[in-house]
């Protein structure tokens, strides 16, 4: 049965245009093909690199957090209290109205102050303003030079300039030493970016992000099947060129550079919406849409490429309306905060009250702290 399901999925005509056959792609005369086979070493390259994340945050973004001052904001923490934990672990961590007043029998707390403990202890669960930083730190590090050896793997090349270049002599195109590494790069850096979810800072498009993670693997690892390497790699390179801008914006953010933060975020949004809303659909979904259609009849692969690429343009549309909603926020004066962030929550008390006087509270005696920046 497994062998029949292989067959199955290996069958021509899935992956190839008419007339074609694996044997065309095998390698000769001193020309290499891409091979499914090569992207088995991605997988151990994934846990490597979660192993240099590791490093580079622990020794290089730490160390760099605490040059630009990055300052932890004071949280009061939620006084234990057994019936509230267990409900908050096992029920939800947003009591509805009913719940509070059930609680607060229960506990022997008022209903203010369970309102207020639920606010506090969500408050703990939330990523820390480090941790924050050091992933931002990485990613941009990555996406930073992911962009420039893109583009010095895919700009001296015929196809970076005229589209219809991708398409000459397709499926028969042989592959590049830096074509390989630019591949095996990226698909090992998404897949590390897959297995890291879970412990990652947790923002409001969580869904749209393993949504997006799942659909890039599978449309690296298509394009390879398939040979649609030269597509790929411009479509990589475009999506490299705004996420390290972003991923600044928010390491000023959490440092407190406000201004700077800002301004990069407004370069981010407009590099964003011209390679994301326009470049993409209108020249590189043009390109894999249209012109292998003057070659070869649609087949099976042709139809699944441009599927997924409509699913990652999709979410491209929907992260661009957070992006202008951010910017109507610049443009009106308000602080740019990331749209998709969890944000902390605030006591409304006659003891935040007392807090703002004298300060957080720490056992019920006040702490010193002159750090009032605010974080996203």
């Amino acid at each position: 049965m497994f062998q029949t399901l292989y067959s199955y999925f290996w069958w021509e005509r899935l992956w190839l245009p008419a007339n074609l056959t694996w044997a065309d792609l095998e390698d000769r005369d001193g020309r290499v093909y891409a091979k499914a086979s090569d992207l088995y070493i991605t997988l151990p390259l994934a846990f490597l690199f979660l192993v240099v994340r590791h490093l580079f945050e622990t020794y290089v973004a730490t160390p760099l957090a605490g040059l630009l001052n990055v300052k932890e904001k004071v949280r009061l923490k939620a006084t234990p209290n057994a019936v509230l934990e267990k409900f908050y672990a096992a029920t939800s961590k947003h009591p509805k109205q009913a719940d509070v007043e059930a609680l607060s029998k229960k506990s022997g707390c008022t209903v203010r102050q369970v309102e207020r403990w639920f606010r506090r202890r969500r408050n703990q669960d939330r990523p820390s303003l480090l941790k924050k930083f050091r992933e931002a730190s990485w990613r941009f590090t990555f996406y930073l030079i992911a962009f420039i050896a893109g583009m010095a793997v895919i700009v001296d090349k015929p196809w970076f300039y005229d589209l219809r270049e991708v398409w000459k002599g397709y499926p028969i195109q042989s592959m590049l030493p830096s074509q390989y590494w630019y591949y095996m790069i990226e698909l090992s850096f998404y897949w590390s970016l897959l297995f890291s979810i879970a412990s990652d800072v947790k923002r409001k498009d969580f869904k749209e992000q393993i949504i997006h993670h799942v659909a890039t693997i599978i449309l690296i690892s298509f394009s390879w099947f398939a040979n649609y390497i030269r597509a790929g790699t411009l479509i990589m390179a475009l999506h490299d060129s705004s996420d390290y801008l972003l991923e600044s914006a928010k390491m000023f953010n959490y440092a407190g550079w406000r201004n700077t933060c800002n301004n990069i975020f407004i370069v981010f949004a407009a590099v964003f919406i011209i390679t994301r809303l326009v470049i993409l659909p209108f020249w590189i979904m043009h390109c894999t849409v249209f012109y292998p259609l003057d070659l070869y009849p649609a087949f099976f692969g042709y139809y699944f490429f441009n599927f997924m690429m409509v699913v990652l343009q999709s979410l491209h549309i929907f992260w661009a309306y957070l992006i202008i909603r951010m910017a109507q926020k610049f443009i009106t004066g308000k602080v740019v905060e990331d749209e998709r962030s969890d944000r902390e929550e605030t006591d409304n008390s006659e003891e935040e009250e007392e807090v703002a006087k004298n300060g957080p509270l720490s056992n019920g005696h006040p702490v010193l702290n002159n750090n009032h920046r605010k974080t996203d």
